[in-house]
């Protein structure tokens, strides 16, 4: 399961004028997501197709080597925020996508093509309900927070025990469990960019900040559903 920064924004507020109206600036928002989504399915295509994926997986350690450094990306986002410029933000998020389009690289071979395409369309389906429900709704889904968090504590706890015990026969009710969390998470996440907006109006340069942020935790929704759906429904295509 991809790393997800659990850390809410650490931002001081202040009274520049941004002139960004919140349609407008959760559209930003997606457009980073979407932009993180093309870098990383695009680069696992890429490797996939032109044998690359073989030569970088025959590197000893290397699963190790990508998720260290994916978790150090999303830790050097997460600090030093105040100081650090929008660019370096934008530069950071773009690596992040990057590494991610490396480990990615590897279901375009154990994967049929058609199967991933097919899932991709049905996360964006499941996405896009649930990022509207979070963006019209008036409900307050911080209430969701301490069984989101449980969720994926849950979830984490259940893929480092798979790795020792064989939980083959609960495989699907883990990926329902993660299909289920990572929905609420979109609902939240694109509830939040509306509380962020409303939070650090008046400062561009936070604002543009946030929205980066904000587009790794949709990115991360979005990658997280795509595999437990990949998970639930996909079939391997070797063996």
């Amino acid at each position: 399961m991809v790393e997800r920064n659990m850390n809410r924004y650490d931002f001081d507020s202040s009274y520049a004028r941004a002139g960004l109206t919140l349609n407008q600036y959760i559209a930003r928002t997606f457009g980073w997501m979407f932009v993180g989504l093309m870098i990383t399915f695009a680069l696992a295509a890429v490797l996939a197709y032109t044998g690359g994926v073989i030569a970088l997986f025959s590197i000893p350690g290397i699963q190790y080597i990508l998720l260290i450094a994916e978790v150090a990306v999303v830790m050097i986002m997460s600090t030093g925020v105040q100081k650090r410029s929008v660019g370096v933000t934008r530069m950071l998020f773009a690596l992040y996508s990057a590494i991610n389009g490396l480990v990615f690289s590897f279901y375009f071979v154990v994967f049929e093509v058609v199967n991933l395409i097919a899932i991709f369309a049905l996360t964006a389906l499941f996405f896009g309900a649930f990022a509207i429900y979070g963006r019209f709704t008036r409900t307050d889904l911080s209430r969701l927070r301490p069984l989101l968090v449980g969720g994926l504590i849950f979830l984490v706890i259940a893929g480092l025990l798979s790795m020792f015990i064989n939980f083959s026969a609960m495989e699907r009710t883990i990926c329902m469990v993660g299909i289920v969390v990572f929905l609420c998470f979109t609902a939240y996440d694109v509830q939040k960019i509306k509380a962020n907006y409303e939070y650090f109006y008046g400062n561009e340069a936070i604002l543009q900040k946030a929205s980066i942020f904000s587009a790794l935790q949709l990115y991360l929704d979005f990658i997280n559903l795509f595999l437990y759906l990949l998970r639930f429904l996909g079939r391997s295509s070797r063996s």
